[in-house]
């Protein structure tokens, strides 16, 4: 008896980026979405109605991408102002600086167990950090151009990257070498992953197809052109069976992995649909694009009942369940082109123009680390700002206007702040004092913090070569005390 599958309904928009939607990502809870955007801005949507949003104000330029951490405690968000940012979730919005790279960073992922992120630049690398310690591990430099996207593998052994030297290169973490290289590509590589079993990887081009290789035997097992223009994103469903997939031709696509088919293919955006991600329990899954707004969906489609689920593939190679991608037949790489049955969905979307929900925007840069060599370069909290002149004076403000609700650091005179809150100037300027005070202690703990960290390092580095001199004299030492039991040679 065939299954009866429900299509992908629209569930609701987030109205807030004022620019192209870059990147997405569900929080491990279900309760948050985060987005970013060439408005330089990261956005973090509840999930929960009538919540309000949060903007989180820091990047210079265009937000490349965004993951949260496996506890969903951290944010980490990529930019073309070659830096990294781990913000906190909370309603401070607090961040810490990674000064990654040479060139733009295209993205930002963690390890499974939240220890390392990986990141992808325009400067040709791939670096692996440390979370904790905030500290560059390793570079990873066999690319001959622009990286676009780097992941880990679910057991963070391995990590996948791809780019405009129209390569996906795979790399072993402990042995810090590039061990594959898959070549096969008309156009760059825009986006790689792994599927959650780690056995293959996929990856997307700028020539509209996507691709699925099974790394253990190095075969290409799927081949998908269904799509009019370049593939810029896509997200394995948690199960392995399904994948959606974001295009310029404006349209996202889903795919039943299984089956090898397209089975349905979503309008909503206006203009290059940029980022799709599923929510860790494949349940919702959203998408962004150059219309700026984040449209976020219930899949429905894998609600159907897993037994009649595992009858439909009876005929798969190895029957024991669950099913997974390796299990296609014929395993010999074959491409799929779309289809005519293929389910076309156009749900209604309202006006992207005014902003829903409200909006709470947030931002400080607790301290910053890390330059791309690698040497903790600490920077007190707003050194990494440009400054406008001597007499500049950092006020903190809130302000409501049209439903938004802002709150943060600006740069500016009390006239304006009088302006726009009626609070008397003598009033302001001693607030402003305060601030200012708060700033200094800020950057003083930081720098104290960070030199304590400096110090641990050093005393560590002390008595590691203190062990090793005491080891040296006693083994010099016994050898003496040898030579003096043998006595002297005839």
């Amino acid at each position: 008896m065939a299954s009866v599958m429900e299509d992908p309904t629209l569930e609701r928009q987030f109205k807030g980026h004022k620019d192209v939607v870059t990147c997405a990502d569900f929080s491990p809870n279900h309760k948050q979405l985060a987005s970013g955007s060439c408005d330089k801005n990261l956005m973090i949507w509840n999930l929960a109605p009538k919540s309000r949003a949060f903007r989180f104000v820091g990047h210079t330029d265009v937000v490349t991408g965004v993951h949260f951490s496996p506890r969903g405690s951290l944010v980490a968000s990529s930019s073309r102002d070659q830096t990294v940012r781990l913000w906190t979730t909370g309603i401070k919005g607090e961040s810490t600086v990674f000064k990654a790279h040479t060139a733009s960073v295209r993205s930002v992922h963690f390890s499974s167990d939240g220890q390392r992120l990986v990141t992808a630049s325009d400067d040709k690398s791939v670096k692996v950090w440390g979370v904790e310690r905030k500290k560059f591990l390793y570079s990873l430099n066999r690319h001959t151009n622009w990286v676009r996207c780097a992941r880990f593998s679910p057991d963070g052994r391995l990590v996948a990257s791809g780019g405009d030297d129209r390569t996906v290169r795979l790399w072993d973490t402990a042995a810090r070498q590039c061990i594959n290289i898959f070549t096969d590509y008309g156009g760059s590589a825009t986006f790689v992953d792994f599927n959650a079993s780690g056995t293959c990887i996929a990856s997307s081009s700028t020539d509209g197809t996507l691709k699925i290789w099974d790394i253990r035997t190095n075969k290409l097992i799927q081949h998908y052109k269904v799509h009019s223009a370049g593939v810029n994103c896509f997200s394995f469903h948690p199960s392995g069976n399904y994948m959606i997939t974001a295009s310029s031709d404006s349209t996202v696509k889903i795919l039943d992995l299984l089956e090898g088919r397209l089975i349905y293919t979503l309008h909503g955006h206006k203009g290059p649909v940029l980022t799709v991600a599923f929510s860790r329990e494949g349940d919702l899954f959203a998408s962004g694009g150059a219309d700026s707004q984040v449209l976020m969906w219930k899949t429905n489609f894998d609600s159907m009942n897993y037994r009649d689920l595992l009858s439909r593939h009876s005929k798969r190679v190895t029957p024991d369940p669950p099913p997974h991608l390796t299990d296609i037949y014929p395993r010999s790489s074959h491409q799929h082109h779309a289809q005519n049955g293929t389910i076309e969905i156009n749900p209604i979307v309202a006006d992207t123009q005014s902003g829903d929900p409200q909006v709470v925007e947030v931002g400080r840069v607790f301290f910053s680390t890390t330059d791309v060599r690698g040497h903790d370069n600490v920077t007190p909290s707003y050194r990494d700002q440009p400054s406008s002149g001597p007499a500049q004076t950092r006020t903190h403000y809130r302000r409501e206007e049209g439903g938004e609700h802002e709150i943060g650091f600006a740069h500016g005179t009390t006239t304006s702040l009088e302006e726009r809150s009626g609070v008397p100037s003598n009033l302001t300027r001693t607030l402003e004092n305060i601030v200012q005070q708060l700033d200094i202690l800020t950057q003083t703990v930081a720098v104290l913090e960070e030199r304590l960290t400096l110090t641990e390092d050093k005393l560590r580095m002390c008595l590691d070569n203190q062990t090793l001199s005491l080891r040296q004299s006693h083994q010099a030492h016994q050898s003496d005390e040898e030579r003096e039991v043998e006595g002297p040679s005839v």
